[in-house]
């Protein structure tokens, strides 16, 4: 169960790949060839603080996540992983390889985990020297129907993966050390009942899932979704 704790507004524009919270600023990487951007918005007013468009046009940008101080942001198709530092978003620092698909990112304190649309979760450690990314594990998401795959945009939260299914509204609960899920949230209809007549794209599905540690809640938005919902789970 979850409560809504309060709503902002958030970039219709913005095709939400990746969110993260850290040190009380939203960061943000957005999707769409020409469009992909990695952003930090002030999270009551949406207000975009800072904003990198990736200048090649054919990279579509993923999921990010910040670990050990530094930026990453995985890319569609394009098999590669961008570093930024974490006090300059704007100059990339280094460009890593990734022989998958890219779709969201999060971490624990060992690894970067990455999940790439399929029921796989890939425990990885960036290797700077080979400019590539070291594969620890790889954990398979399941439920008691079978392999649970179009896994997205992803959040570790209390030891427990919690991800964006894509083109549905919904957010699985993953054990870590089983891949099982434990549990599910159906946000059906969340956009518009705080946000009535609203008119999205087919596309614009629930996506994008931020936790704030200390007062323990969630944020949660979706592609070009003009509004970004703060949660608390029960």
């Amino acid at each position: 169960m979850f409560k809504v704790e309060a709503v902002y507004p958030h970039d219709p524009g913005a095709f939400t790949q990746g969110l993260e919270f850290y040190n009380g600023k939203l960061y943000e990487g957005t999707g769409e060839p020409g469009q992909s951007r990695l952003r930090i918005t002030d999270i009551k007013t949406g207000q975009v603080e800072k904003n990198y468009l990736i200048p090649d046009s054919s990279v579509v940008g993923e999921g990010i996540t910040i670990f050990k101080n530094k930026i990453y942001q995985l890319t569609w198709q394009s098999n590669k992983i961008f570093v930024y530092n974490l006090d300059d978003i704007m100059h990339p620092i280094s460009t890593l390889k990734w022989g998958r698909e890219g779709w969201g990112a999060t971490h624990d304190d060992k690894n970067i985990i990455i999940s790439d649309g399929s029921s796989h979760l890939y425990f990885v450690q960036p290797d700077e020297k080979n400019k590539d990314m070291k594969i620890d594990k790889i954990l398979t998401v399941a439920d008691n129907m079978g392999e649970v795959d179009s896994l997205n945009e992803i959040e570790l939260i209390g030891g427990y993966i919690y991800a964006n299914r894509w083109l549905t509204d919904n957010i699985v609960k993953i054990d870590t050390s089983t891949g099982y899920v434990v549990g599910e949230m159906n946000l059906t209809g969340l956009l518009q009942q705080y946000d009535p007549g609203v008119k999205v794209s087919g596309d614009a599905v629930l996506n994008g899932i931020a936790y704030d540690s200390t007062t323990k809640n969630l944020y949660i938005t979706g592609k070009d979704w003009p509004k970004m919902f703060e949660m608390k789970l029960n």
